[in-house]
């Protein structure tokens, strides 16, 4: 087998990777492998913006309140400290490297999303906030002489010795074969695992295998079970679920049913601006009490949308819809995950040498439910911290003797899982379909293949994610936030605890830190 050696190793080439791979390049050499291509990421989709505590009227502890809020109880406090805390100084490094927020004049243009008390969102471009970061991250990252990038259509597993994970094997699908690479230190940086869902805001490459292949290592997986359905995706026949930004609604845009009613209004007190899954269900209840297949955001009364997001509006246009003349049909889609890899505050996971970042790790810091654009935000603070956590690892040697074991596949196709995931595990859960589904995934037959090819690496992964959100979800008998258990429709006070699985164990709660 071929072998790739190096100081440190990213696995993903998003806002977490990058920064974190800005942040190792003074202590070795960094390689970081992208999936597919460097412009293939969740963060390239980022349209919300970042959250910061920035503007003359606001200040952390506010920003800290309302991701607590938001949380829904679950949030680890010490994580929202660091991320509220150390995130202006984040920004001004972002600034510094050529990031070119959206302004007026001079000043930086705060705007408001849903769950602020503040206008504390910083766009780029209108609405490719995500796009234009990963944009000035790679551009100072490939200025360092120690940063060097490679595109592989897949990494398929961690390589451990004794325990500890020395590196990782990336499949290479122009000739066929896989690649050990080895390294001091791993981070994850890979992204969500939206795509395991058949109704998604998310990439093709988020199919969760970060997650997938910290669990077969043997890593903590914490808090699976809570994944944040985005009230607002286009849904229209033959279109992609196109993320139709909360900043809309920020900006004044209203949700309205076949006849025309804001349906929000009297249901929270924030309408069309309360917390996604507030938002999310109550799209969802009204569909099925009046039968329609998507409700409909309005943005008519509005001007100046074609300036003021660019994307959003030609992406629309695209298929039909001009939003100057007519609502858009929306649908709730999987758009985020709380949960991933476990971490302590500097990204480390349960496992030696193993670290994540961004969407991959469960932090605590978006407890039950994510604040909206706080996730760039995330990518940035705990990539700077992996790196430097990372550093440890600089004097250990790599390894020489790996464990490499060959994988098995399950049967059936990745659409039948997103269909089984989107059905029994979306929006709304109870335990009889949570059951079927765990029994269906459990039941597959797992095989070798002699000539696996990336859609089979990610067939693995995504079936062994809706095995474990389903697992969450059927031990969290409460609802909390993205989680809802229409056989336990409210929250329980003995629930106030992680949700944590590992290898070869059940679901056990652990405390709050």
């Amino acid at each position: 087998m071929e072998t790739l050696t190096t100081d440190y190793l990213v696995i993903g080439a998003g806002v977490a990777g990058l920064r974190a791979a800005i942040g190792l390049a003074e202590a070795g050499q960094v390689l970081v492998l992208a999936k597919d291509s460097i412009r293939e990421s969740s963060s390239q989709y980022a349209q919300g913006g970042i959250a910061v505590a920035l503007s003359d009227d606001d200040d952390i502890d506010l920003h800290e309140q309302d991701t607590l809020t938001a949380g829904d109880g679950l949030c680890s406090r010490a994580a929202v400290h660091v991320l509220v805390e150390e995130g202006p100084v984040a920004i001004q490094q972002l600034i510094g490297w050529g990031t070119e927020f959206d302004r007026e004049g001079a000043k930086l243009l705060f705007a408001r999303e849903g769950a602020h008390s503040r206008n504390r969102v910083l766009h780029a471009h209108g609405d490719s906030t995500g796009r234009e970061m990963v944009r000035s991250l790679y551009r100072h990252a490939a200025g360092l002489g120690a940063v060097r990038f490679e595109s592989f259509a897949a990494v398929t597993d961690l390589l451990l010795e004794d325990g500890e994970v020395m590196g990782a094997l990336a499949f290479d699908s122009e000739r066929g074969k896989l690649i050990s690479v080895r390294a001091r230190a791993v981070l994850l940086a890979t992204g969500g695992l939206g795509h395991v869902f058949l109704e998604t805001t998310n990439p093709d490459v988020a199919t969760g295998d970060g997650v997938a292949m910290a669990y077969r290592a043997g890593a903590e997986i914490g808090d699976l079970e809570f994944v944040q359905f985005h009230p607002t995706a286009l849904h229209l026949e033959g279109a992609p679920r196109f993320l139709l930004s909360e900043a809309l609604r920020g900006e004044g845009a209203y949700l309205r049913n076949a006849a025309g009613d804001r349906f929000m209004v009297g249901k929270h007190r924030m309408a069309e601006l309360a917390p996604r899954d507030v938002v999310s269900r109550n799209i969802v209840a009204e569909l099925a009490r009046s039968g329609e297949p998507h409700v409909y955001l309005d943005l008519r009364h509005l001007a100046g949308i074609p300036q003021r997001f660019p994307r959003i509006y030609q992406t629309c246009l695209q298929y039909g819809i001009d939003l100057e003349k007519q609502p858009a049909p929306v649908h709730p889609a999987a758009h985020y995950a709380m949960g991933g890899v476990r971490t302590d505050l500097d990204a480390r996971s349960s496992v030696e040498r193993l670290f994540a970042a961004g969407e991959v790790a469960c932090t605590g810091v978006h407890g039950a439910n994510r604040l909206a654009s706080n996730s760039l935000l995330e990518g940035v603070v705990f990539g700077a911290r992996a790196a430097e956590a990372m550093k440890e690892y600089s004097s250990r040697p790599a390894s020489v003797r790996v464990e490499s074991p060959a994988p098995l596949f399950p049967s059936g196709t990745a659409l039948q899982l997103r269909t089984l995931a989107w059905q029994s595990a979306g929006l709304v859960r109870r335990a009889d379909s949570l059951q079927a589904a765990i029994g269906a995934v459990q039941s597959s037959e797992l095989r070798y293949l002699e000539h696996p090819k990336r859609d089979d690496f990610e067939r693995r992964n995504i079936h062994g994610i809706v095995d474990l959100i389903a697992r969450s979800a059927l031990a969290r008998e409460e609802s909390r936030g993205g989680h809802y258990r229409e056989d336990f429709p409210v929250k329980r006070v003995v629930f106030e605890k992680h949700s944590l699985v590992t290898k070869g164990a059940g679901v056990r709660f652990v405390e709050m830190e």
